[in-house]
């Protein structure tokens, strides 16, 4: 096993260590699960709180043709870190930056008529043609461009600016609205309208080369839903897209992060003591208080005070009173750790410790956000960065 932080002369007080081994298998699993479609692993977000970079090097070594990424600065900073390939970005906003992105061989999505224009306009400034994904509104109701006369007039516009050698049409694509729900009534209406929309534009002549809609738990569930290429987000990290469709393991997945600080403090108290903010939690008896030095700066959920799961010493304990900034209280029951111990906040589970799930229904949240919110003040700490075998 290997190991990369940043040089120290102390022990972390906190670390998030990155199983890129685990990554590499669930991106192999997802690639099981879609055997006729590319695989896009989607690294936005720092890897949904994973670390990009790594992650995304660690997913092209598994097998995935794609990475995608919302912001262009993200799908740039890629290329910057010298990842080759097929990168994609769709969240933009006027004015930008369009030409760096023709320029660095992204492809960028488009859904709408202003878009369209901008990305013409780079293309004829960097003199080269830009690499473009029209985006379809299937039933969402957020990015995309609406069916009928907008994507018409999207489409034939398109058409124009390929004819004149500014641009290259590269893909189709939309995204569902309930693909965690099973048997949500707008799964199949979203693949009616999406088919209808790429057929028109095939029909206007358009030849994609991947035309896509399904995300994490679509390429689990849906396999009608694959069609050239499927985007995985969440699943490339082990977690499942909803607990409803099954545990990471019902799909062959587990969890890269886990999560772990070292108790600063461990000291006996009374009964009637109270502890953090407005005493929400006052100990039942005499016991013992561990402090753990991780707090909502370093994204763990307020939301999770008096409810928040850590194994310590190979039990459960429950966060005591309100998450503060910087730390939070667990009751250790009598119990006597030294400080320094592990306190382990999640991780993949099996060796009893809790998950990103359990921590999400803590909170009241999903376990992308749990994962996602870790903040830069938590290293992460890379392990299995070789290649299996």
């Amino acid at each position: 096993m290997s190991e990369r932080t940043a040089p120290r002369t102390a022990p972390l007080r906190a670390r998030a260590e990155i199983d890129l081994a685990a990554l590499r298998a669930n991106v192999r699993a997802l690639r099981a699960h879609a055997p006729g479609a590319a695989v896009m692993a989607v690294v936005k977000s720092e890897a949904y709180g994973h670390g990009a970079v790594p992650c995304a090097r660690a997913a092209v070594a598994a097998g995935a043709s794609w990475l995608g990424t919302a912001t262009p600065e993200e799908a740039l900073a890629l290329r910057d870190a010298g990842l080759p390939g097929r990168i994609m970005c769709w969240l933009w906003t006027p004015g930008g930056p369009w030409r760096e992105a023709i320029e660095a061989e992204l492809d960028v999505s488009v859904s709408g008529m202003w878009a369209l224009e901008e990305v013409v306009e780079a293309a004829r400034g960097a003199d080269r043609p830009a690499r473009v994904q029209l985006k379809a509104d299937t039933g969402l109701g957020r990015g995309g461009c609406q069916p009928g006369d907008d994507w018409a007039a999207l489409v034939r516009e398109a058409l124009r600016a390929e004819a004149e050698g500014l641009l290259r049409v590269t893909g189709l694509w939309s995204h569902f609205a309930c693909a965690d729900e099973p048997g949500h009534p707008s799964i199949a209406a979203q693949l009616a309208v999406f088919r209808e929309m790429v057929g028109y534009a095939e029909g206007q002549g358009v030849r994609p080369e991947v035309r896509h809609i399904a995300n994490s738990p679509a390429t689990l569930t849906l396999p009608e839903s694959h069609f050239d290429l499927v985007r995985t987000g969440i699943a490339t990290y082990g977690i499942s897209p909803s607990p409803e469709l099954g545990t990471p393991a019902d799909f062959g997945l587990r969890p890269v992060m886990t999560l772990s600080a070292s108790l600063a403090l461990v000291k006996h108290v009374p009964g009637g003591h109270g502890v953090s903010y407005g005493h929400r939690y006052v100990t039942p008896g005499e016991t013992t208080l561990g402090l753990v030095p991780l707090g909502y700066a370093d994204g763990i959920p307020r939301h999770a005070s008096s409810a928040g799961p850590v194994l310590v010493e190979g039990k459960w304990r429950t966060i005591a009173g309100r998450v503060a900034m910087d730390q939070f209280v667990v009751d250790l029951g009598g119990d006597e750790p030294a400080a320094g111990a592990d306190a382990v906040l999640f991780g993949p589970g099996d060796r009893g410790e809790p998950t990103a799930e359990d921590w999400a229904q803590a909170a009241g949240t999903i376990a992308y956000e749990i994962v996602t919110r870790i903040g830069t003040r938590v290293p992460r700490v890379y392990v299995n960065e070789e290649q299996d075998g």
